[in-house]
Order: C-alpha cells, then sequence, then structure tokens
C-alpha cells in the first residue's frame, strides 16, 4: 500500500541473534574445519583425523577465567592509594519521620541542575557508587580500584559535576551526574520508521557513548525526611556543593602538606602532571629525550636571571626535579615524597620526620635513667681507625700535655763563639804595648805577655753544642 508507514528492526539485532544460536561459535578453528570437510573424507581418514585432535586437544587446551564482578584481586601490589579507600562516615541527624510527597518534590527541585565538584575520582558504569547515609562506602579499597579500571574514570578529583537527574526510591536516593551512565532510548535508536525501503532514519538518534556518574545514597529502611542542604551534608565525602575556583577544588582533595605546596607553586617528586600543571601552570618550554630505554618529558619553567625549574616527567609522574639559580649551585631532587602522602601516611608522621628538635645551653641528663652522651668527633657514623683496637672510637682517651721547662737567664752569646774569637789572636800577629787586655771567657786561653811574640798558635777551644747553656760545656 502506497504511503503506508512500515516499521523495520535495525539488522544488527537478529544478526547477534543468529550468532548466539550458531554453535559451530563456540568450537575451535580446526574443529569447525574438520567438521566442514567431514562429508568429503572417508571414513577411516575421518576417524583418524578426530582421534588426533582428542589426542592433542589435552596438551593444548587453555582455560581462561575473566573476573567481571570487580570484586577480585588488584595486580598491582602496595597499599591502595587514599583517594580509594574508605571515608570518614558524616554526622548528620535525621528525622524519624518519613518523606512524604511534598518533602520529594522539593529535594528534587533543590538539587535538580546543582554544581559541585568531585572530591573523588568517580567510576562510569550503570551500578556507580553507593554511599549509606552517615556510613561507609561501598565499594572501597581494592574493589572501588578495580571499578575504576574496568568502567574508567568519569570525573576526575576536582572536576565539576551537575546533578543531571534525581530519582527517589523507597530507601536510596538515586543521582545521575553529567548525564548518568547510561545511553537515553537505547531500544528506540534501534528502530526506524519511513517508506524509503533505502534509507530509514531511527526513531531516536544515537547520542553516543555516555560519560557520566552514578552515586546512590542508601538509607537503612525508608527514606526520612530530608531537605537539601542534608542532603549536601550527606554527600560532602563525594561531592563538594560550595563555591570554589578549580584549584582550591582540587587542592582541597589532597593532604594537607602537598595541599600547601601546590598553593606556594612548587614542584615534588612524586607528583602527577595535574598537580604540577595547578602549581605553576602550563610550561613554557617541552621537551622529550630517552634516558636509556625510558622516555622523558622535560617541563621549563621560568628564564634566566631568574630561577629555572626543569620538571622531569616519566609517564605521569614527576621522577626529577632540578631549580638552577644565578651564582648558586644546582639543586637536584629526586626523592619521591608524594607517593607516602597519597598512601595513606598521616600528615602528623610526615612532619615528625622532617623535625629535629635542638636543645640549647647546657643538657642535664640523668646518670640513673639516662646513658651519657659520646664525646664530639669528626667521625662518620660506624667509621673506624686502625688505632681504636676494637673499640668504636667512642671512648676518649687522655691527653698528654708537653712538660714545661724552668726560665733561664738570657744568654747574650748563645752560640758560644764570640767570646773565644776575641781573646785568641791570629797565628802571627802580637798584642801592642799598653793595650789593655781582652775580655777573657772560661772557653779561652791566657793571652802571651806584651812585648813577646806568640810562640805557638792560638790554644783550640772546645767544641760547643748550639742549642745548651755555654756554662754547661766541659773546662
Amino acid at each position: 500500500m502506497a504511503g503506508s508507514i512500515v516499521p523495520s528492526i535495525d539488522p544488527e539485532f537478529p544478526r547477534a541473534a543468529n550468532l548466539r544460536r550458531n554453535r559451530h561459535s563456540t568450537l575451535p578453528a580446526a574443529w569447525r574445519k574438520s567438521a566442514l570437510v567431514s562429508s568429503a573424507m572417508p571414513l577411516p581418514a575421518l576417524v583418524a583425523a578426530f582421534a588426533a585432535l582428542v589426542g592433542f586437544a589435552p596438551a593444548s587446551a587453555q582455560v581462561l577465567t575473566i573476573d567481571t564482578s570487580g570484586k577480585g584481586p588488584v595486580a598491582a601490589t602496595g597499599p591502595v592509594d587514599r583517594q580509594f579507600q574508605q571515608i570518614k562516615p558524616t554526622h548528620v541527624a535525621l528525622s524519624n519521620a518519613p518523606m512524604d510527597t511534598r518533602d520529594r518534590l522539593e529535594i528534587i527541585r533543590f538539587m535538580q541542575a546543582e554544581q559541585g565538584f568531585a572530591m573523588r575520582p568517580l567510576p562510569g558504569g550503570h551500578k556507580g557508587l553507593m554511599l549509606e547515609a552517615n556510613g561507609k562506602l561501598n565499594p572501597a579499597g581494592e574493589a572501588y580500584l578495580n571499578m575504576v579500571t574496568a568502567n574508567g574514570v568519569s570525573v576526575k578529583p576536582g572536576g565539576r559535576v551537575v546533578v543531571t537527574d534525581i530519582r527517589v526510591d523507597h530507601n536510596k536516593l538515586i543521582l545521575d551526574l553529567n548525564d548518568g551512565p547510561d545511553a537515553k532510548h537505547r531500544f528506540l535508536s534501534h528502530v526506524s520508521l519511513g517508506t524509503d525501503p533505502y534509507y530509514q532514519a531511527p526513531v531516536v538518534a544515537d547520542g553516543g557513548t555516555p560519560g557520566g556518574a552514578r552515586v546512590t545514597l542508601a538509607f537503612k529502611d525508608r527514606v526520612p525526611d530530608l531537605t537539601g542542604e542534608q542532603v549536601k551534608a550527606l554527600l560532602a565525602p563525594l561531592i563538594s556543593f560550595d563555591v570554589k575556583t578549580p584549584v582550591q577544588a582540587y587542592t582541597d582533595t589532597l593532604p594537607k602538606p602537598l595541599k600547601e605546596a601546590i598553593l606556594n607553586h612548587q614542584v615534588w617528586v612524586g607528583m602527577n602532571t595535574d598537580m604540577v600543571i595547578f602549581a605553576k601552570g602550563d610550561p613554557q618550554e617541552k621537551y622529550h629525550e630517552m634516558d636509556g630505554q625510558m622516555p622523558i618529558d622535560i617541563w621549563l619553567y621560568g628564564k634566566a636571571p631568574d630561577s629555572v625549574t626543569f620538571v622531569r616527567i616519566n609517564g605521569n609522574r614527576v621522577i626529577r626535579v632540578e631549580i638552577a639559580r644565578v651564582g648558586e649551585p644546582l639543586q637536584v631532587f629526586t626523592r619521591d615524597v608524594v607517593s607516602p602522602l597519597m598512601s595513606g601516611v598521616s600528615d602528623t608522621a610526615l612532619e615528625a620526620d622532617n623535625v629535629h628538635v635542638i636543645q640549647e645551653g647546657d643538657v642535664h641528663r640523668n646518670p640513673d635513667t639516662q646513658a651519657p652522651a659520646p664525646p664530639p668527633t669528626l667521625r662518620n657514623p660506624g667509621e673506624t681507625l686502625p688505632t681504636d683496637n676494637g673499640q668504636n672510637g667512642e671512648v676518649m682517651k687522655r691527653v698528654h700535655f708537653p712538660k714545661q721547662q724552668p726560665d733561664t737567664p738570657a744568654d747574650p752569646y748563645p752560640d758560644g763563639q764570640q767570646g773565644s774569637a776575641q781573646t785568641a789572636p791570629a797565628a802571627g800577629q802580637s798584642t801592642k804595648a799598653g793595650s789593655p787586655p781582652a775580655s777573657s771567657s772560661p772557653n779561652s786561653a791566657s793571652a802571651p805577655a806584651a812585648g813577646t811574640q806568640s810562640a805557638k798558635p792560638a790554644t783550640t777551644t772546645q767544641p760547643v753544642t748550639i742549642g745548651k747553656d755555654p756554662d754547661d760545656q766541659p773546662q
């Protein structure tokens, strides 16, 4: 009949049904091939081929088990990141009266199109996260991480969310965020109406792959009489509805030391690229190089003569930070300080590790309860010397002072040569008459008489030891 509307079904539906009903699709390729050629093979050859397949199957069989529940163990080892750990329960006073129709409409009007910021990664998927009122989060820990791994992240921590749909069930409130995780009109997008057999438009166009999230707020028996502010307070561990900037919304999801570092525009080893961008902004220059077999991205911040920061990134993590200042040595940071914070180490414990208390003045020790302080030393911890004789160098030895010599009078001739040279004239010379006699010393011989010539040379002086008293020399 001309002009009639003929409904048609998408051919993908029966094709999928036929594939499910096809028994041969579940058989191995070798078995299907043998079934196809079985009619052309004689009976003995067919039996031999079947025996060969049966004998070969146990040796090459392999069983694969795929866990789709999201509750299996995580492949990665180590503690779970703190953003996947269990939350701290809220304490919101709830009414014992049940919710009536008027309260239900007020909740829907109050929460519809409300905007907030995600405090934790919100996974995709139909089920979503379930938060008990004043209770725990389900799933949490490894199951939470498995859900994010299987369904992907719909909204990252600090990302903006919009409540696009809210439904009130018997004992729970179901909130769809950013259009929810389910596609709209999934069945109608496969149904088309039209008269043209070659061109048929679907009743509802395919809206694409959904990318929203779902959060369910569960109560014990039934949904009590609530206000919009109470619903926001119950959802605070997952969604913050306060007015914030993007940087404040993101840093509120981080530990206190890491939050202060980002607000102070500092880059630490272990940060991801989002933290670096929130702390320093987009880099002025980017470089890519290879460190052996490892690809490295270098983000450059600043220009000389100001300080220049080189941030080395592998994958999504900072592995090295270098800070160069004019006139100062290069500062290099390689210790990962972010991973312990994100693994659940308390802020107090981290601050205690970085605090060293120094006591000023004399330190008084109790000899009954406290050991004496080791003596000061320039050795490194554990360093020993060959002279320790098995000791660790912590025992102070006796100090030997040099012996003090008695005071002696100053000697005008400490070398003992000046007096001898004056009393003994040279050979072949005589002393003039009337000249006064030269001063004698104990170490010199008597002078010859006046007017006479010396018959023999002067007497040889005794040897003198330099540095000793001349009075102590032998006569």
